[in-house]
C-alpha cells in the first residue's frame, strides 16, 4: 500500500473511531452515574478523541510523534486546571467542561500515560497489519 493510501486509510478510522468514541463519552458522562470508574473512563476516551483527532489532522504522522502530542496535550490541559479557568469557564458554558475538564487530579496523568501507551501499540499494530509487514 503507497503512504498515501495507508494515510487516508488511517484518517478514516481514525473519523470512525472519534464518533464512536465521542458518542461513548457523551453517555459515560451524562448517563452513567459519577463514580472513580466512568471518571478513569472518561480520561481514558479523552485520550482516545484527542489521538483521533491529530491522526484526522496529520494521517501521515508516525505513531510515536501522535502519542507524544496527545501526551502533551493531554498533560497540558490537566496542569491548565490548576488556574481555576476551566473550572469557572465549565461553569458558564458547560461543553467547555468535556474539553478542557474542571478541577486538577493527579491521577488523570497516569490515565493520560497509560491510555496513550495502550493507544500507540493498537497504532503500531493497526498500522503494520494494513501494511501488510510481519
Amino acid at each position: 500500500m503507497t503512504p498515501a493510501r495507508a494515510g487516508s486509510v488511517r484518517r478514516v478510522v481514525a473519523a470512525v473511531v472519534l464518533v464512536v468514541t465521542v458518542a461513548a463519552g457523551l453517555f459515560v458522562s451524562g448517563v452513567l452515574p459519577d463514580t472513580v470508574a466512568t471518571d478513569v473512563a472518561g480520561d481514558a476516551l479523552y485520550v482516545v478523541v484527542v489521538w483521533a483527532l491529530v491522526v484526522i489532522l496529520a494521517p501521515r504522522l508516525p505513531a510515536l510523534a501522535v502519542a507524544g502530542i496527545v501526551l502533551v496535550w493531554c498533560t497540558a490541559v490537566e496542569l491548565f486546571q490548576l488556574t481555576g479557568l476551566p473550572d469557572a469557564w465549565g461553569a458558564a458554558f458547560t461543553p467547555i467542561m468535556l474539553v478542557l475538564g474542571t478541577v486538577f487530579d493527579p491521577r488523570d496523568l497516569l490515565i493520560y500515560a497509560v491510555a496513550t501507551v495502550v493507544l500507540l501499540a493498537v497504532d503500531l499494530g493497526v498500522s503494520r497489519v494494513v501494511s501488510g509487514a510481519r
